[in-house]
């Protein structure tokens, strides 16, 4: 049986492997591929268009539909410009805390998997049993998108997801989705001093975050009555706003970098459709007026399905049994869940650490945090064999 101190080795291996979303994570995944393919698991790897990351999707049990999927993504957020007290891509322990970059979000989660799999092949097994470690969700959750692709084209179908986010091992049903776009606006550059010869781009940015402004409070009025989330409408962030470079000089170029975070698929429609038409009927022809070759472009960083709760959630009710949880909860933040969920799985979240220490310096899981980690895939595994 997986003990805490061989989880708390393991997950200090996966630290000291550096994967942030910039870097490669082939050391990581390579190695857990051949853990994973020692014990009898049947192991494929799905490269980035890049080639320098992967995906590793492993399965125990028999060649069927069905069955779970434990999945986390094993890229983490980078830690430039924090204030850490140690090597954050060293692992140290101190006060009954595990400090590291990736501790909690989420090479805890995996650890204790990737540990616990050994005692998972051991059963006799009559479901398949998954495995899914993704790259770069903190990017816009690129790897799991790609993988939901590939379990489609090769008629892999499983029947629930667990995602081991950071939750405190508290069973989320629910979660906002997360769209993420860099809108850059290409304009004419002139003289300060003649306003009228020139498209200057960062008014026009300013124009545009204008409008997300406007949508962000017409969102509130469109809140769902029964919305469980908090706030319980769809927020609109615009994260920055850069461009010029001179007080006299008209902005050629101007870069807005934003996000909404939709409570229901209604209003992904309405906030798309009404910007889209802002920029084809106001901005464009203003601009073009002046300068036929002035353009608005908007890259989408990643457009990241909610998890919507059900009435039904098979994984759910799993979870609250084996945490001994008694209510399944919702949360701001966005997973993958709402991709599996797409494929028509049961998805719930559940996870050791907390999210409000994710992203931060001095990142930290708690030992008794992985221990309760441990005690669920426990239960889990008698489940199984069950």
């Amino acid at each position: 049986m997986a003990s805490l101190d061989q989880t708390r080795d393991l997950l200090g291996e996966f630290i000291a492997h550096r994967t942030v979303s910039a870097d490669s994570n082939l050391g990581m995944t390579s190695d857990i591929a051949e853990r994973l393919s020692d014990i009898g698991a049947r192991v494929d790897f799905q490269t980035s268009p890049d080639g320098r990351k992967a995906n590793l999707f492993a399965t125990l049990g028999p060649e069927e539909p069905g069955g779970m999927v434990l999945s986390g993504h094993s890229d983490v957020v980078p830690v430039d410009g924090q204030d850490w007290s140690d090597d954050p891509f060293t692992m140290i322990e101190r006060n009954g805390r595990l400090y590291g970059r990736g501790t909690c979000d989420m090479k805890g989660f995996i650890a204790a998997v990737v540990a616990k799999a050994p005692d998972f092949a051991a059963l006799p097994l009559t479901e398949p049993l998954h495995f899914a470690f993704t790259y770069d969700e903190e990017i816009g959750c690129l790897g799991a998108r790609a993988l939901a692709g590939w379990l489609a084209d090769q008629g892999i179908r499983p029947k629930l997801a667990i995602i081991g986010e950071p939750t405190m091992m508290r069973v989320i049903e629910g979660h906002k989705g997360c769209c993420e776009y860099t809108t850059r606006f290409h304009g004419l550059a002139g003289h300060g001093s003649d306003p009228e010869r020139g498209v200057n781009a960062v008014e026009y940015a300013v124009r545009y975050v204008t409008r997300l402004m406007e949508l962000g409070e017409a969102l509130k009025s469109r809140a769902p009555a029964d919305s469980p989330f908090a706030p319980p409408w769809t927020t609109v962030n615009t994260g920055s706003l850069t461009g010029g470079f001179a007080h006299n000089v008209i902005p050629e170029e101007a870069r807005v970098e934003w996000e909404f975070r939709a409570v229901q698929t209604s209003d992904f429609t309405f906030v798309k459709t009404e910007i889209e038409d802002y920029v084809a009927s106001v901005l464009l022809p203003a601009m073009q007026k002046v300068s036929p070759a002035a353009r608005i472009t908007t890259e989408v960083m990643g457009e990241v399905a909610g998890l919507e709760p059900a009435t039904q959630n098979e994984a759910r009710d799993i979870l609250l049994e084996l945490t001994g949880g008694n209510l399944a909860d919702v949360v701001p933040f966005g997973t993958e869940a709402g991709i599996f969920a797409s494929l028509g799985m049961s998805a719930v979240v559940c996870g050791p650490g907390s999210i409000e220490q994710a992203h931060k310096p001095d990142e930290y899981l708690a030992l008794d945090q992985l221990q309760n980690c441990l005690d669920m895939l426990d239960g889990l595994e008698e489940r199984l064999h069950g």
